[in-house]
């Protein structure tokens, strides 16, 4: 689980749907990807979408990724 990801998203007040709407995704797809179960390097425009209706760095998906995990 990508539990920064659900914690910035909770504290800008957002649900899944909203950020899956601002992102151009499926709520389903964005929930597999704040649990960890999806973000793949060769396709990142889903990360960056996220990212920017977040407002942090797209890269911030691949930093500790085994803490996320564990």
């Amino acid at each position: 689980m990508r539990k920064w990801l659900k914690d910035l998203r909770e504290a800008k007040g957002l649900s899944q749907k909203a950020v899956a709407e601002l992102a151009g995704v499926s709520q389903q797809y964005y929930n597999f990807i704040e649990n960890g179960q999806r973000c793949e390097p060769d396709k990142c425009d889903t990360e960056k979408a996220i990212a920017k209706a977040l407002g942090f760095d797209w890269t911030k998906f691949f930093e500790g990724e085994q803490e996320d995990t564990a």
